[in-house]
């Protein structure tokens, strides 16, 4: 069966080179963007019942863009003026340079991993008599808190902002070739959406192993896999299976 359509369960891209509009271009396909899934911040009430007081933390660890955004949203709520001798551990470069968008990036005490929470450790363990906040989602991924944990420090999760299914009621009659799916939760907000989908014809996507056993739980079937060592991103992954689709098209 050819590709001639493809939905990205994503916001759409904010910048114009993106890899997709380069997809799309090249291949002749439409690809179309809507996010399954959304983040909603938790009221500074709701994370004062979690017993957190910013004044108690001298480092913050900051796992992605949404947990910056949120820890500067709770600070506001609750009129915490965040000092300048805090420590922020960042993930990735990625998320210390969001920073920027709320610190002076040069006056900061800021601590960058590579790309894996694990990459942290050595940083985090280096500063051990630190007090850390981590400021996350509800989704938290097991192997943080335990790697926390196994540090022996002193921290404290809460949650600032939770990730919610979207509304795709409007997408009820419409049919895509392919469905690409990032993460648990997407696959989770289709049979929220469709209690009764049915694969069929339809190819799905995915991106990560746990995204992979979550479309096989649901007994469905997946057809296109990134990232493998020959395709480590899904553009160049859906490139590969339009390509070999599509021939003599």
């Amino acid at each position: 069966m050819k590709v001639k359509t493809i939905l990205v369960s994503q916001p759409e891209p904010k910048i114009e080179n993106s890899p997709y509009f380069d997809l799309q271009e090249k291949q002749k396909v439409k690809i179309d963007f809507r996010p399954f899934i959304h983040v909603e911040g938790v009221a500074a009430k709701d994370v004062r019942q979690q017993k957190v007081d910013l004044n108690q933390y001298s480092a913050i660890i900051l796992t992605s863009r949404n947990s910056v955004d949120h820890f500067f949203r709770v600070a506001d709520e609750m009129r915490f003026k965040v000092p300048d001798t805090l420590k922020y551990f960042c993930q990735s470069e990625a998320v210390a340079f969001y920073l920027q968008k709320y610190v002076v990036y040069r006056k900061r005490r800021i601590y960058v991993g590579k790309r894996n929470f694990e990459d942290l450790s050595p940083l985090i363990k280096k500063y051990k008599d630190e007090t850390f906040l981590l400021p996350t989602t509800d989704k938290l991924k097991d192997e943080v808190p335990e790697l926390l944990n196994s540090l022996n420090i002193q921290w404290k999760e809460a949650v600032f902002y939770k990730t919610v299914i979207s509304d795709l009621s409007d997408l009820a009659d419409v049919f895509y070739d392919i469905l690409v799916f990032f993460s648990p939760s997407g696959i989770e907000s289709l049979f929220h959406n469709f209690p009764d989908f049915k694969q069929n014809t339809t190819r799905i996507a995915v991106f990560g192993n746990t995204t992979a056993k979550a479309v096989e739980d649901h007994g469905l079937r997946v057809d296109v896999l990134a990232p493998t060592p020959e395709t480590p991103s899904m553009t160049m992954a859906l490139e590969k299976y339009i390509e070999k689709a599509n021939k003599g098209k």
